[in-house]
């Protein structure tokens, strides 16, 4: 399992960089900073995702497509990451991180810190499901 464990190292340490940007982003009113942590926070998810993908599919994604439909397949196949909404979590997160943040330039600090929250519990999750055999 060293390949999920890597991943979900590497989706820890983007979820603790997305806090102290978001924190340096809220201090400084740097806009800059506040958009650099809804992406941080947004490559934890993908890399989280990656590992659950990789454990329960067997292969690392290699777009957002590939990445969705993979976990739509695990819900089919794990009924209680259906009941968790992995799919709808990760889409979410996609949206308003990536999309609204990074890209549209969305400033609401006290949102970003909630969908920032929001990554951690995803990452938990994952991790429930990576460590299942």
């Amino acid at each position: 399992m060293e390949g999920e464990e890597a991943l979900l190292k590497d989706s820890y340490e983007f979820y603790h960089e997305s806090i102290k940007e978001l924190e340096e982003g809220v201090k400084e009113r740097s806009t800059i900073k506040l958009r650099d942590a809804a992406e941080k926070a947004w490559n934890a998810v993908v890399q989280a995702a990656n590992a659950l993908i990789l454990r329960h599919a067997g292969f690392t994604p290699r777009s957002h497509h590939e990445r969705r439909s993979a976990l739509r397949d695990i819900e089919r196949k794990i009924p209680e990451l259906a009941k968790l909404a992995i799919y709808d979590r990760y889409a979410a997160r996609s949206r308003l991180l990536h999309g609204e943040v990074f890209y549209e330039g969305v400033f609401d600090p006290d949102l970003l810190k909630m969908e920032i929250e929001k990554v951690l519990e995803f990452i938990e999750i994952v991790k429930a499901y990576v460590r299942v055999t």
